[in-house]
């Protein structure tokens, strides 16, 4: 299993990461990104939305287990953060989350 948090906190350092729902909806239509996570409490509406399109596009959306304010925390940013596009993953492994069957 491996750890959320420090997956996260690896890509956001070494990766390209986008934060915001509006660059996450954009990136799940277009298929750009490699991931996208969102906080488990983005609003409903734009989470149905970004999971509708990454469905399409086939770009997996998971949810973390943890809020906005948790979301910025592990990628130490000093805004919240509702929805976060990994483009690029840089050093970390995080996409492998996506690989393991769910349970």
């Amino acid at each position: 299993m491996i750890d959320m948090d420090k997956a996260l906190a690896t890509a956001c350092k070494t990766g390209k990461v986008s934060y915001g729902t509006n660059v996450a909806l954009q990136n799940a239509k277009t298929g750009k990104a490699k991931l996208i996570v969102l906080a488990s409490n983005c609003p409903k509406d734009i989470k149905e939305q970004i999971e509708y399109y990454g469905e399409i596009s086939k770009v997996p959306v998971i949810t973390y287990k943890g809020g906005s304010m948790d979301l910025a925390e592990v990628c130490s940013k000093l805004f919240i953060i509702s929805a976060l596009s990994i483009r690029e993953t840089g050093d970390s492994d995080i996409l492998k989350i996506t690989e393991e069957p769910k349970q």
